[in-house]
C-alpha cells in the first residue's frame, strides 16, 4: 500500500463527514421552520437598514434615534402593507373561482385550432393535460402563503431592533475582544461590506421591477397590479425563472379579464421590464463576480423551497449568495465559490 492511501482516506471520510453534518444540520434547520424564516427575514431587513443607519450616525444622530427612525419606518410600511396584501388576497382568493372557470373556458377554444392541425383532443383531454386554471390555483395557494407570512411581521420587527442596536456596537466590541486577530477582522468586514452592497443594489433593483411592472399593468387595467407588481418585486430575488414565475398569474388574469391581446401586452411589459432591470442595469451596478450559474439557482429553489416553502424560494438566492461570498473570503474555499459562480 503507498504512502499516499492513508491521506487519500481520510481526504474522503473528511468530505463524507462534512456532508453528513450538512444534511443534519439542514434537517434540523426544516424542523424549527417556524423560529427560523422569521429570524432570517430579520436578518435580510437588518442588513437592508445597514447603510441608512451607518448615513445617520456618521451625521451625528444618536444610535438609539437613528434605529427608532429606521423601526417607525420599518412599522408604517409594513403595517400598510398587510393591510393591503391582506385585502388583496382575500379578494383574490373569492375571485378564483370564477377565474378559474373563464380559464378553462379559454382553454377549451383552442380545440379546433388543434383539430385543424390534425392533432385529435378533446376538451376532456385539453382540462387533463392542459389546464391553467390550475396554474391559476397554484397562484392562490402561493398568495395565501405570502399573506401568513406576514403575519409574522411584529416578532421580525423586534428582532429586526435587536438586531440594529447590535450592529452599533459590534465593530468596537470584536476589536476589544480579538485584538489580535486584525486580519480575521478585516476578512470579515469585507464580507458583510459585500453582502452588504449585494443585498441593498438587488432589493433597489427588485422595488424599481415591481413599480414599473404595477405601473403598466394599471395602465392596462389589470385587477391587483400592485399585488402583482409586489410579486415582481419579491421573485425578481430569483434569476433567470423568477420574473417567469411572478409573469404568469398576471398573464392568465389578463387573459381572463381582458382578453389575448391584452395579455400578450402584459407579457410583453414584463419582458421589456425584466431585460431592462436584470440584463442591463443589474450588471452595470452589481458587475460580473455577484452572480450564480443556473444550475446553482435551480438547486436552490428545490432545496430552500423543499425547507421553508414559499419563504425559502424567496431567500434561497440571497442565502446562497451570501454563502458563496462567505467561500470566497478563503484560499481554502474559494474554488467552490468559483464553481457556484456564472
Amino acid at each position: 500500500m503507498s504512502s499516499s492511501d492513508p491521506f487519500t482516506v481520510s481526504q474522503g471520510f473528511k468530505w463524507l463527514l462534512g456532508i453528513a453534518a450538512l444534511m443534519v444540520i439542514l434537517g434540523a434547520l426544516k424542523q424549527a421552520e417556524a423560529i427560523v424564516i422569521p429570524v432570517l427575514l430579520s436578518f435580510f431587513v437588518a442588513i437592508i437598514c445597514t447603510p441608512p443607519l451607518a448615513w445617520m450616525t456618521s451625521h451625528r444622530v444618536p444610535p438609539w434615534l437613528a434605529i427608532v427612525l429606521l423601526v417607525v419606518g420599518l412599522v408604517v410600511f409594513g403595517s400598510v402593507l398587510v393591510l393591503f396584501v391582506g385585502s388583496a388576497i382575500d379578494t383574490f382568493t373569492l375571485r378564483l373561482p370564477t377565474y378559474q372557470t373563464r380559464l378553462q373556458e379559454e382553454a377549451v377554444k383552442l380545440v379546433p385550432y388543434f383539430e385543424r392541425l390534425g392533432l385529435p383532443v378533446t376538451r376532456d383531454q385539453m382540462l387533463n393535460h392542459f389546464n391553467p386554471a390550475s396554474l391559476m390555483r397554484l397562484a392562490g395557494n402561493a398568495l395565501t402563503n405570502l399573506g401568513s407570512l406576514l403575519t409574522n411581521l411584529l416578532l421580525i420587527v423586534f428582532i429586526v431592533i435587536f438586531l440594529l442596536l447590535e450592529a452599533t456596537l459590534l465593530t468596537d466590541k470584536l476589536h476589544k475582544a480579538l485584538p489580535s486577530a486584525e486580519k480575521s477582522l478585516d476578512q470579515a468586514g469585507n464580507f458583510v461590506r459585500q453582502v452588504n452592497t449585494y443585498l441593498v443594489i438587488k432589493t433597489t433593483i427588485s422595488i424599481a421591477t415591481g413599480l414599473l411592472i404595477s405601473l403598466w399593468l394599471w395602465i392596462l387595467g389589470v385587477d391587483f397590479a400592485p399585488l402583482w407588481g409586489l410579486i415582481a418585486a419579491l421573485m425578481n430575488f430569483i434569476p433567470n425563472v423568477g420574473s417567469i414565475l411572478a409573469a404568469i398569474p398576471a398573464v392568465l388574469l389578463a387573459i381572463v379579464q381582458l382578453g389575448v391581446p391584452d395579455a400578450a401586452l402584459v407579457a410583453a411589459g414584463y419582458i421589456a421590464v425584466n431585460v431592462l432591470m436584470g440584463n442591463i442595469l443589474e450588471p452595470r451596478f452589481m458587475g460580473s463576480g455577484l452572480g450564480l450559474s443556473p444550475l446553482v439557482v435551480f438547486l436552490s429553489l428545490m432545496i430552500w423551497g423543499w425547507m421553508f416553502g414559499p419563504a425559502g424560494m424567496f431567500l434561497s438566492i440571497p442565502l446562497t449568495m451570501i454563502a458563496k461570498i462567505a467561500l470566497e473570503q478563503n484560499p481554502s474555499t474559494r474554488w467552490i465559490a468559483i464553481m457556484l459562480g456564472n
